[in-house]
């Protein structure tokens, strides 16, 4: 059987990554809250764990939360100063063939 010609990956879909870990969060709290009430009866039935499970999962969502949006803040800049490096290369007319600037080039 012949095999099928490979095709090149396509590049990777951006997504909302603090939205999701966000909604994620929420989610967590929520179940916490709703459990909450109802202490006495899970612990009775083995499962007084649960509550708890769900807040550790909401703090630990929190921690999520400000890596992603630390790295959302830090892919911005990056592309920024991309932008900005390409653009005043451009202007000036002072990259070299290989695209660095010979002024701040070290050899």
């Amino acid at each position: 059987m012949p095999k099928t010609p490979l095709h090149p990956s396509p590049p990777p879909l951006e997504a909302n990554d603090v939205a999701i870990v966000g909604g994620g969060t929420v989610l967590w709290f929520v179940a916490f809250v709703a459990l909450l009430p109802f202490q006495g009866t899970l612990s009775a039935h083995g499962h007084g764990t649960w509550p708890w499970i769900c807040l550790s999962g909401g703090l630990l969502g929190l921690i999520g939360l400000w890596y992603c949006r630390a790295r959302r803040d830090a892919i911005a800049r990056g592309r920024a100063a991309e932008a900005a490096g390409s653009t005043s290369e451009r202007t000036t007319g002072t990259a070299d063939g290989d695209g660095r600037n010979p002024a701040t080039r070290s050899d």
